[in-house]
């Protein structure tokens, strides 16, 4: 469990389309095996310490005749942002996705000191 210490929590959020495939023949719509799509996404204002991060779909277009397999996931979370991470692997075709995004943690206040 993360414990706050500050009174300050900032809540960001915001929506990234990560990759739209079908139209040009990309990888994730015309290849097999293991794929993956990152992006870096940056706070509005940078957090005292690195948050908590939550992300989901919120729009995915996919062909329905294979499997469907899919590994979302927030890495390289720092106070000023994140990797949205995006994996699928075997016969899975993934036209475009879009994800949102939470993060929840401490930020800076007026009245904080740098003693050092």
């Amino acid at each position: 469990m993360k414990k706050l210490a500050s009174h300050l929590v900032g809540i960001d959020q915001g929506e990234v389309e990560l990759f739209s495939d079908f139209a040009s023949g990309g990888d994730m719509w015309t290849g097999d095996g293991s794929r993956e799509r990152r992006k870096r996404v940056a706070f509005s204002e940078p957090f005292r310490e690195p948050p908590s991060v939550q992300v989901a779909l919120s729009l995915w277009d996919i062909d329905s005749s294979a499997n469907i397999r899919v590994d979302l996931g927030a890495q390289k979370i720092d106070t000023k942002g994140f990797d949205m991470v995006f994996r699928t692997w075997g016969d899975s075709r993934i036209a475009r996705v879009r994800m949102s995004w939470t993060a929840f943690g401490e930020v800076k206040s007026d009245d904080d000191w740098d003693l050092y």
